[in-house]
């Protein structure tokens, strides 16, 4: 690059010839003279005359060379700017998020997040509505399941496991299910105009099972209240439900049976990101890779 070799250029100058610089920068002397042709050549201009002993700029040299000084000290000191922003991320970082992540899910982890990168802003939209990322200029976006807008940018955050649970004072009630088809005798919490459950064996057997009830909704965490009230079977992140069942609110039902698991997805509108957002998602990953489900 030329900046390179204006950089190897001052560098002969200060150092007052090829073999002080090739000492110093621990680049061969041949190695630094053929650059420095290049150089001349590259500018249609005689820099440098060279005698046995020593080096002299030409009088075109000089105004090179003083021009060259400022343009390099300028180049490193941007540089080392740029590795102080990487080593010390700073900026808003505009995320969106659906609600039940960001608060079941997200917020645990955001006081070690702020003590780690204090000067990150995090601005958040938390809403089930799928935004536009580009116009509405988000630095990145998290969503769950698989993504079909191949212009962005998509990498896997975390796979969730997913279980069925319901409250104590509901099974005493209604009773437990035994087998996945006696669903259809229950108050199932759907979501989305849900009619079937995809449940999977340990066995790796897999079923449709019909299922119907008197509520239904958009939100994962509004069917876990539900669940929590006794007012029916839900399916949940086996991660957002530990902490309720610990408390005795809920317990898991048909254990030898699972939904489905579903995956967060960040997508980005480029591979290149700046430092905060980078750092966030290397964030994520590592705290979600540690979890148990």
């Amino acid at each position: 690059m030329l900046i390179d070799d204006m950089n190897l250029f001052v560098e002969v100058v200060n150092a007052k010839g090829f073999t002080s610089a090739s000492r110093k920068l621990h680049i061969p002397t041949s190695t630094i003279s053929v650059r420095i042709n290049k150089l001349e050549k590259q500018l249609g201009l005689q820099l440098l005359n060279r005698t046995t002993r020593r080096i002299e700029l030409t009088d075109i040299g000089k105004i090179y060379y003083d021009r060259a000084v400022h343009i390099v000290q300028e180049s490193k000191a941007l540089h080392q700017q740029l590795n102080g922003i990487l080593t010390n991320p700073t900026g808003i970082l505009r995320i969106s998020i659906p609600v039940d992540f960001a608060y079941d899910i997200l917020s645990p982890l955001l006081p070690e997040f702020h003590q780690r990168y204090p000067l990150i802003q995090l601005a958040f939209d938390i809403t089930p509505r799928k935004v536009d990322i580009i116009t509405e200029t988000f630095d990145m976006v998290i969503r769950m399941g698989e993504q079909k807008n191949s212009s962005l940018i998509s990498r896997k955050l975390v796979t969730l496991t997913r279980s069925l649970y319901a409250s104590a004072h509901y099974l005493a009630h209604s009773g437990i299910p035994n087998t996945p088809e006696e669903l259809i005798h229950h108050q199932c919490l759907q979501l989305h105009h849900q009619s079937q459950w995809h449940l999977i064996h340990h066995s790796k057997k897999e079923k449709m099972i019909e299922i119907q009830g008197s509520f239904e909704g958009n939100s994962v965490g509004m069917n876990l209240r539900l669940a929590c009230e006794g007012l029916g079977i839900t399916i949940l992140p086996d991660i957002l439900a530990q902490q309720y069942v610990q408390a005795g609110k809920i317990q898991r039902i048909l254990p030898t049976w699972h939904a489905k698991p579903i995956t967060a997805y960040i997508l980005t509108t480029t591979k290149l990101l700046p430092a905060k957002t980078q750092v966030f998602i290397n964030f994520l990953k590592e705290k979600l890779a540690t979890i148990p489900y």
